[in-house]
């Protein structure tokens, strides 16, 4: 079951303050267009978008050249922080970015709760 744009705006809301260490959500769609965003005013949610599917696209053609499988995830660890990108289902990816000392473990956790809660 697919849910409206203000129940994404809702679990994408909770998703952002299940953690201090969660700092924004999106969905995006596989070729990059913002479905719903809760990212921070001075971020651009096309530009998110646009990235994403090059992060995907390059994801998906470096797993399938070096034998990994199909790409699930796609983790960016920076100076300041982690970009994640978890496929939420097969035309969308959820991103979320958490502060550069979140325990990845509990943000994966709840990103994947957040997904299953949109399609639940």
């Amino acid at each position: 079951m697919f849910m409206n744009a203000q129940m994404i705006q809702l679990t994408l809301n909770e998703l952002n303050a299940s953690s201090e260490d969660i700092l924004a959500s999106a969905l995006i769609s596989n070729d990059g267009l913002p479905v719903v965003t809760a990212l921070s005013a001075d971020v651009d949610g096309d530009r998110v978008g646009g990235m994403t599917a090059a992060l995907l696209s390059l994801g998906t053609r470096v797993t399938k050249e070096l034998r990994c499988g199909n790409m699930n995830q796609v983790i960016v660890r920076g100076d300041e922080g982690y970009l994640l990108l978890l496929e939420a289902n097969e035309e969308m990816v959820l991103v979320v970015t958490a502060k550069e000392d979140a325990k990845l473990g509990l943000i994966l956790f709840q990103a994947r709760s957040a997904i299953k809660n949109l399609w639940n």
